[in-house]
């Protein structure tokens, strides 16, 4: 199919609270890897599969399965970001995925939206704190049918291969890494307000992303940001806001 022109070439999707909600993490995900994880030391602390997870711990909390244990707890319980952490918990969520007790809750609008932005001719990407692997298993398993949407995909991003999703420097990698596309000819979508700051500083356009289950937006966010509170308020050929779809 012969691209549409337009003046969005990739699109730049954050995934909790703007591609499916912030409860499937919180509430489906975190505690599978918490119920998963001591069977998984149990069974597999000396197999060469886990070693390469178990290794990226610090050495004194791999150095047995209940001081690893309790660090990911712990990790856990604070909702700490942690690249090593997060390659574990995508390990750990492969099995649920596997055998459909996973099953990722896109909103409804996301689908259809990713494969018409793609048959326009806008790259689809991803840029999330959770690592790539994770990303990937979870668009390869969602709720849409077809389930699997990872040949959407055109690229991957996280904390480890960008850098914290807060500082400007990440959108300013992401992009050199395709640098046929101009930084300007992007648009990072997002529910947090401090991610699209730091998009729009590096120079990308960046929306900010109401769904259900996210938290309030104060109102001076509502009065200084464009908010969408879905994709199909985007017009499908330059991605740009439907002006009466701006939130006030």
């Amino acid at each position: 199919m012969t691209a549409t022109p337009t003046s969005v070439k990739v699109a730049l999707l954050d995934i909790e609270g703007t591609v499916c909600p912030i409860s499937f993490v919180k509430d489906v995900l975190f505690p599978y890897a918490l119920r998963a994880l001591p069977d998984t030391l149990e069974t597999e602390w000396d197999s060469p599969e886990f070693a390469e997870y178990k290794n990226a711990f610090p050495p004194e909390h791999a150095a047995s399965r209940g001081a690893l244990l309790a660090h990911v707890q712990d990790l856990m319980a604070q909702d700490l970001k942690i690249a090593y952490l997060k390659s574990l918990q995508g390990y750990l969520w492969q099995r649920g995925y596997a055998n459909g007790e996973i099953r990722a809750p896109l909103f409804p609008d996301v689908p259809a939206k990713l494969k018409t932005w793609t048959d326009n001719g806008v790259k689809v990407m991803i840029y999330s704190s959770g690592s790539v692997p994770a990303q990937k298993l979870l668009f390869k398993h969602t709720s849409s049918s077809p389930p699997d949407l990872t040949p959407l995909i055109s690229d991957w991003f996280d904390t480890v291969n960008a850098g914290l999703k807060q500082n400007k420097t990440s959108y300013e990698t992401i992009a050199a890494k395709h640098p046929g596309v101009a930084i300007g000819e992007w648009l990072f979508l997002s529910d947090n307000v401090q991610e699209v700051d730091a998009a729009i500083a590096a120079g990308m356009r960046s929306l900010v992303v109401q769904r259900p289950g996210n938290a309030a937006l104060p109102t001076q966010v509502i009065e200084q940001y464009p908010v969408i509170e879905s994709f199909d308020l985007l017009d499908d050929q330059t991605l740009t806001v439907h002006h009466a779809a701006v939130l006030t």
